[in-house]
């Protein structure tokens, strides 16, 4: 009986074990082979170079760390602030969280196609705005003439459809907070940003590392909204990697990309452990 205690969790952690050797580490190791390897049969970084030195890496490289700069934080806060008010809520908290949560069922091909809709010369804002006198004719937004424009409709877009992802995580995380600390901050004349400060944020920080890392790693492999409003005027490093892959059909230069879209996931991954990490033995 001890000798099948001691082996239960081995075998209950097996299943996913495998999952993660077949679909993640196998997969892994025949990409790095890709990417570090050479016409010759050898080892060489080559690949690294030749994607490096193309003139379009410096520009997808800082798209996409200004498109997570911008989309990440609004993000974040637009989260926090729904999450607080859902928890706040007595009748219809369910119906609010669900209709929030909607976008979440819509794909990114999807969501960039429902706000191309929006953005298009024959879309919803052409029609409000020529509506409203402020325009006499349609104006094509997304263009290489406006590239600000492209930027805005692409963060609203992402925005709009991944702010749930970090709702969904944060709303679980308040609710695991015990409301006793509430009610000892109330009876001690605590304000709400107060409890905000000393009881949620700091018994949220587990949470917060859940979502920001989830959503830092999903912000470096935006792909499909880019493309539906974007194109090529637009070019972000996953996009560069489908172009390797697909376009070019080389697929030592499309692995290289693909690890340094994961290095540079890695190391934002640290920093946000690092800056949000529990200090041991902390008391609110």
């Amino acid at each position: 009986m001890l000798l099948n205690a001691r082996i239960l969790p081995y075998v209950l952690i097996l299943p996913v074990t495998l999952f993660l050797c077949l679909f993640f580490i196998y997969p892994f190791v025949l990409v790095s082979q890709q990417a570090f390897g050479s016409s010759e049969g050898g080892w060489s970084l080559d690949n690294f170079r030749e994607v490096v030195d193309y003139w379009k890496f410096p520009i997808s490289l800082k798209n996409t760390l200004l498109l997570a700069a911008a989309v990440v934080p609004i993000q974040l806060a637009l989260a926090l602030l729904m999450a607080t008010m859902v928890s706040k809520m007595e009748k219809g908290r369910d119906m609010v969280l669900y209709i929030w949560t909607i976008p979440l069922g819509i794909s990114d091909l999807a969501a960039g196609i429902i706000w191309l809709a929006i953005f298009e010369q024959s879309g919803f804002l052409n029609s409000m705005l020529n509506g409203m006198g402020v325009i006499d004719k349609p104006v094509n937004f997304l263009t290489y003439q406006n590239p600000w424009i492209v930027f805005v409709a692409i963060a609203l877009a992402e925005i709009w459809r991944a702010t749930a992802i970090m709702l969904v995580i944060l709303v679980a995380g308040i609710g695991l907070i015990p409301k006793e600390y509430y009610e000892a901050a109330d009876v001690f004349g605590a304000s709400k940003w107060k409890q905000f400060t000393r009881i949620t944020f700091p018994m949220l920080r587990p949470s917060l590392q859940t979502a920001l890392v989830l959503r830092v790693i999903l912000a470096f492999e935006i792909f499909a909204v880019v493309a539906a409003l974007g194109g090529t005027l637009f070019p972000v490093l996953m996009g560069e990697t489908y172009a390797y892959q697909f376009d070019l059909l080389n697929s030592g230069a499309a692995a290289a990309m693909a690890l340094i879209i994961l290095a540079i996931s890695i190391g934002f991954t640290l920093i946000i452990l690092r800056i949000l990490r529990v200090p041991k033995g902390a008391s609110i």
